[in-house]
């Protein structure tokens, strides 16, 4: 069943985005990412314009993390006072992000940044975390010289002005977390993500946050920040499709419920490998598109 979209101009067919709003919620649940990594690269692969694909997946974020703080906060998974730190954060950095998105528009090259940030994104957060579950997972020795992992960053340790997080059992200074939410904030408008694979290894590296709360906290932060960013782009750019964000979101939430559930069935290390493979597949896809370019872009045959 294909449908139209009026913002990107073309035809979909809908039970595939439902689908993919699915999956992508689904991620969302079990790993506290907006999922908006997958969504948007699918999105320009099927060949909706970036700038679309960007804007509308935020929404998809939106929706698919409500339904995921829902469950985390009924479980106690979820402080409060760390995720409303990293929302003033996140917030801020949407608006420059909303700055450099229009600055790029005007260049013409955003659709090429676009794809050259994904790629780097996304190559180096999937190497790190598939050797780091590969680690935890027995299958890589880890060297044996490498030093036992800190409670939290010594750089975060050192900075001034410190308050206490009694969820996530912290004794940390606020900067830390608003400067992750800044550059949250600012990948959210920029690659239509919720930048959850970026603040989670974040949240539990840097700031040492306990592993029970770190999901459903990123979840409320970036629930904040990509509905923000969906307001940007509907009163800026103007490239939310609000057509392609409904079906979308139609799988989304329901994904994300199924989820969370299965976040606290499955083993955590083999969810990581699993999402190291995802990111890693997904980046190669996007630096293939980026350096491999038809002979001729379309051809006419008569028969």
């Amino acid at each position: 069943m294909d449908i139209y979209l009026p913002i990107a101009g073309q035809s979909v067919n809908a039970l595939f985005m439902v689908v993919l709003g699915f999956l992508v919620g689904l991620l969302s649940g079990m790993f506290g990412v907006g999922g908006g990594f997958l969504t948007t690269p699918i999105l320009i692969f099927y060949g909706i314009p970036p700038t679309v694909a960007v804007a509308s997946a935020t929404t998809q974020i939106t929706g698919a993390s409500v339904s995921g703080v829902m469950v985390h906060m009924r479980r106690g998974g979820v402080d409060l006072k760390m995720a409303g730190v990293m929302i003033v954060g996140g917030l801020a950095g949407s608006i420059v992000g909303a700055g450099l998105f229009r600055l790029l528009q005007s260049t013409g090259r955003i659709d090429v940044v676009i794809g050259a940030l994904y790629v780097l994104i996304l190559g180096s957060i999937g190497v790190l975390m598939l050797k780091d579950a590969l680690i935890a997972l027995g299958y890589v020795t880890a060297p044996s010289t490498a030093k036992k992992a800190e409670r939290h960053n010594r750089w975060v340790a050192s900075l001034p002005l410190r308050w206490r997080f009694y969820s996530s059992g912290l004794y940390v200074s606020p900067l830390a977390p608003v400067a992750l939410g800044f550059v949250a904030g600012i990948l959210t408008v920029l690659l239509g993500i919720g930048g959850g694979f970026i603040l989670v290894p974040a949240m539990i590296y840097l700031l040492g946050m306990a592993a029970r709360v770190v999901i459903g906290t990123s979840l409320v932060m970036i629930l904040a920040v990509s509905a923000a960013t969906t307001m940007v782009h509907a009163l800026t750019t103007r490239s939310v499709d609000i057509v392609l964000a409904a079906l979308l979101l139609v799988g989304g939430v329901i994904g994300a419920q199924y989820g969370a559930i299965l976040a606290t069935r499955v083993k955590p290390d083999l969810l990581r490998l699993a999402l190291a493979v995802i990111i890693l597949l997904v980046g190669l896809r996007m630096a293939l598109g980026l350096a491999w370019h038809p002979d001729e872009v379309f051809s006419i045959e008569y028969l």
